[in-house]
């Protein structure tokens, strides 16, 4: 097979229905591993507009680009309370695809590490902006 299927996870902001209903953002990659080209996406979120509407904005990306331009994508285009969580969802995909084409493999601990230092970062950023 050509491609790879990567997931990322984050907390999901409490008091919003994707909370109640899922605790956590979720995001699934297929990504072309030799072009590194995002041919699907999907996302855990409570309607199907919100999944569509971010596979658009997603789908044909070169993460050889790495992950801020589509940061940015989203920071500009999809105004939510889960706008946070997705971006470190997305964080923590693009990293385990990365380590992955390094041939890095963390831990479960790592991982979870991982998110809690992209979901800090995040928080921190809010208050600058």
């Amino acid at each position: 097979m050509q491609t790879v299927l990567v997931t990322g996870y984050s907390k999901a902001p409490k008091g919003t229905a994707m909370h109640e209903k899922y605790k956590y953002t979720g995001i699934v990659l297929e990504i072309h591993k030799e072009t590194d080209i995002i041919l699907d996406v999907e996302f855990t979120f409570v309607t199907d507009l919100a999944k569509n509407y971010l596979k658009r904005l997603l789908m044909g990306y070169d993460m050889k680009n790495g992950v801020e331009p589509l940061v940015s994508l989203i920071k500009e285009h999809y105004l939510a309370p889960s706008q946070q969580s997705v971006i470190v969802a997305l964080k923590v995909a693009y990293q385990r695809y990365r380590d992955s084409k390094n041939g890095i493999d963390r831990s479960k601990q790592e991982q979870e590490s991982l998110e809690d230092e992209f979901e800090g970062e995040e928080a921190s950023n809010e208050f600058e902006g």
